[in-house]
């Protein structure tokens, strides 16, 4: 089926092989609008929708992509078995040679190579997936890490600065717009006894003990494509591929890796860590990243795994003090109900704190 004569003339002004006789939406993502493309010369591709309320210098995020991918076919280009077609995400050209156009309504549009039999899973269920999400996230670091962080600029900024985001707090307390300030009070006494500790790293990146780097910024696991045999082979997902230090990935993978339970899961004696995930992911990630990790880098790694769940959770609070302005939600408290759960894998996670530096440092040990 093709979606009507607009999609027709987008995918026209682009550089793909064959005529266009399938278009059918694709993939599970909440930001862009997703679409494969099926050609009559057996090629397929995804077209894609840019959200530029969500990313609103588009012309910056392209270039981003086009840098970063360009690095790192150059790199698997030179490292023996490697595929570039298959291991990195593949732009086509637009028919002025751009990567992106705009339409007549003022959106923005861009196509990849579709990937063919790969796929994704939204929740990591065994050690040998968390494994090959670790060593797909390791290796994506590994190869940017000798590019200039300063060819890449931010596609939203100070997306992980925990300063900005408990300044946004600060400011949705005093205003107080939904009235629910009153109601919140062991949770915010939660994010003001941490506030210290949860800034080390940004404190460690200024001091220049942590180096600044080009990182994904969504280490969710369905942002790696596996093959048929469920290994990884290509990171996607790259719109917010910006600088950053490399705790920020391994923070928000583990947050999305080792918890047992729901990201908004009501239940909160259902929230448990699953350190054999754990461990398997640090295996996989720690492979990958041993030839140019700083001690002071694998020092914070578990800073990243507290803090991001922790960040997590005052964005959350942050918008249902303003009213659920930012994050879908399903019922009035949803944005409430998430926070805890958030605040509660801290708690668990700082438990475990002790444990987790252990196994850091025995695989870090075993590779140095």
């Amino acid at each position: 089926m093709l979606p009507g004569p607009d999609i027709n003339n987008i995918i026209s002004k682009f550089k793909i092989k064959g005529k266009a006789i399938s278009v059918q939406p694709f993939g599970s993502g909440h930001i862009n609008d997703s679409f494969k493309v099926v050609t009559d010369a057996g090629r397929n591709y995804l077209l894609q929708r840019i959200n530029h309320f969500v990313f609103k210098d588009v012309h910056g995020l392209m270039d981003n992509i086009a840098n970063v991918t360009r690095h790192l076919k150059d790199k698997l280009t030179n490292i023996p078995g490697s595929d570039p077609g298959k291991e990195v995400l593949n732009l086509v050209e637009n028919n002025n040679n751009g990567y992106y156009i705009e339409d007549d309504s003022g959106n923005y549009w861009r196509v990849f190579h579709f990937l063919n039999d790969t796929k994704s899973y939204d929740q990591v269920v065994n050690e040998t997936q968390a494994f090959e999400g670790g060593k797909a996230f390791g290796r994506f670091q590994a190869l940017l890490s000798d590019m200039d962080p300063d060819l890449v600029v931010d596609t939203i900024p100070n997306f992980h600065n925990i300063e900005h985001r408990l300044s946004n707090f600060d400011k949705a307390i005093a205003a107080d717009a939904a009235k629910r300030a009153s109601s919140v009070g062991e949770e915010v006494e939660f994010i003001n006894r941490r506030r210290e500790s949860m800034s080390r790293i940004l404190l460690l990146g200024r001091a220049g003990i942590l180096p600044k780097r080009i990182i994904h910024n969504d280490t969710k696991f369905n942002n790696v494509l596996l093959d048929e045999s469920d290994h990884a082979q290509c990171v996607i997902d790259l719109d917010t591929v910006m600088p950053g230090y490399v705790a920020y990935d391994f923070g928000d993978a583990v947050r999305t890796t080792i918890n047992a339970a729901a990201e908004d899961e009501p239940h909160l004696e259902k929230i448990k860590l699953n350190m054999p995930l754990f461990t398997a992911y640090a295996n996989g990630y720690l492979s990958q990243t041993a030839g140019f990790l700083t001690d002071p880098e694998v020092d914070s790694l578990i800073d990243g795994a507290l803090l991001l769940p922790y960040m997590q959770g005052v964005r959350f609070l942050t918008d249902y003090l303003d009213g659920d302005k930012y994050f879908k939600i399903h019922s009035p408290e949803h944005n409430l109900q998430r926070t805890r759960a958030q605040f509660c894998l801290v708690n668990k996670l700082e438990e475990a704190e002790d444990r987790l530096k252990e196994i850091i440092s025995d695989i870090w040990d075993t590779l140095k």
